[in-house]
């Protein structure tokens, strides 16, 4: 994550049934956070941030990660289809601080 409201990488493949490690680096001077959802969650979450932006929340799903610091999130993609991942913190969703999750279907084995 990125004062300049940015995640690298931008975009991330995965199968569906796959326990993904993401370990989230903030390489900011301020305070980030990234909350994976769909981008109609996303859209409703960050305006209840916008409205109420000293909202305390702590979800499996969502990591706060201070200015330097790393943190982790280990999360299950259980279904096929196309998700976001997001700063959700007002002012950083708005300015485009969101990647792509593309979870496809799991591989099928050889016989």
């Amino acid at each position: 994550m990125t004062d300049q409201m940015r995640f690298i990488p931008a975009e991330l493949q995965i199968r569906a049934g796959d326990t993904v490690k993401l370990v989230v680096r903030n390489a900011g001077k301020g305070l980030h956070e990234l909350v994976i959802g769909t981008k109609a969650e996303l859209d409703a979450h960050a305006a209840l941030m916008v409205k109420f932006p000293d909202m305390a929340h702590s979800e499996p799903y969502m990591t706060h990660v201070k200015p330097g610091k790393s943190d982790q999130l280990i999360w299950t993609f259980n279904r096929v289809g196309e998700f976001e991942f997001a700063c959700l913190l007002p002012g950083h969703y708005q300015a485009g601080m969101v990647g792509k999750i593309k979870v496809s279907a799991p591989s099928t084995p050889k016989p």
